[in-house]
């Protein structure tokens, strides 16, 4: 994270930082308002501040915060846009990609260590367990796997795809995806690009985990998936889903989530017939097990 150029200003930071990793949010937020007052024009400040806020809460206070935020990041790396949103009760479509992208560039050279050792993480296996009930024994001769990350359901794939692409929007991520060798190809952009850039019916096997919880709005993806695939083909994704209510909705943590009704109509609005629907998680938060679906669909 870049400094804020003000040296006491840095030094609270890292306090504050550490007073909210033991969980004291109300701390974090007084030394954060006092980092903000030192370096006004500093929008990771007012960013770690909105949060602190919610944290202790404080929602019209990290509204505020956010929105300042907001003002300073006109590129919006930090997301605050989305968070103002998510604070004034909107449920935006999307993530920005400019948002993702600077998290996962960022969150790259650390992210199997924390995955699994953190989060008990297990997307590939579960997805490469759906696929296999959902299809025993099939082999993929064109796989795509849409948001490959560090290459881990590359990995979980080898053995069932003759061919497997990737594309990540994080080109870091990316570059550690090729590092596997589990890809012939790996394109580092957006997954509607990767989508339309496939020929019609080229596909025979396109996956998506842990990666939709980035996208409100499924509807383009599974379109795009569908378009992608040939007759028989199948789109498999995780999601994470919507504890209350339908459609899906973004969370305090930035990821969406979905409602299974609303996964299985996006599906069936795309062509795509669900083989396999069920709950299943993919990681653990705190120890407890964070609510998800696995889906399976074929194309007519």
């Amino acid at each position: 994270m870049s400094s804020s150029s003000d040296l006491i200003a840095d030094r609270r930071f890292a306090w504050a930082r550490g007073y909210a990793e033991d969980g004291d949010h109300a701390a974090a937020a007084d030394l954060l308002a006092q980092v903000v007052e030192r370096a006004p024009a500093w929008a990771p400040g007012w960013a770690a501040l909105g949060e602190a806020r919610e944290r202790s809460g404080d929602p019209a206070g990290a509204r505020r915060a956010w929105a300042e935020a907001a003002a300073l990041d006109p590129a919006g790396t930090l997301g605050a846009d989305a968070h103002v949103a998510r604070l004034d009760g909107r449920t935006p479509q999307n993530l920005p990609a400019s948002y993702v992208r600077a998290l996962f560039d960022d969150y790259a050279p650390r992210f199997d260590r924390h995955l699994v050792d953190a989060l008990d993480y297990r997307g590939p296996a579960v997805l490469a367990d759906a696929l296999e009930r959902a299809a025993p024994g099939r082999r993929f001769a064109a796989a795509l796997d849409l948001g490959c990350g560090t290459g881990l359901m590359g990995l979980a794939l080898r053995g069932r795809a003759d061919r497997v692409d990737g594309v990540d929007l994080s080109p870091a991520m990316a570059e550690r995806a090729r590092a596997t060798g589990a890809y012939a190809a790996v394109a580092a952009g957006p997954l509607d690009e990767a989508l339309a850039a496939a020929a019609a019916g080229s596909l025979d096997l396109a996956v998506a985990v842990d990666v939709l919880v980035y996208v409100g709005d499924l509807a383009p993806v599974f379109a795009g998936a569908a378009r992608a695939l040939a007759p028989g083909g199948l789109l498999a994704v995780t999601v994470q889903t919507l504890r209350e209510g339908d459609g899906f909705a973004l969370g305090p943590d930035m990821r969406f989530s979905h409602a299974p009704g609303f996964v299985e109509a996006a599906l069936r609005g795309a062509g795509l017939a669900p083989v396999l629907l069920e709950p299943a998680s993919t990681r653990r938060e705190k120890g407890v097990a964070v609510p998800g679906l696995v889906a399976v669909a074929s194309k007519a």
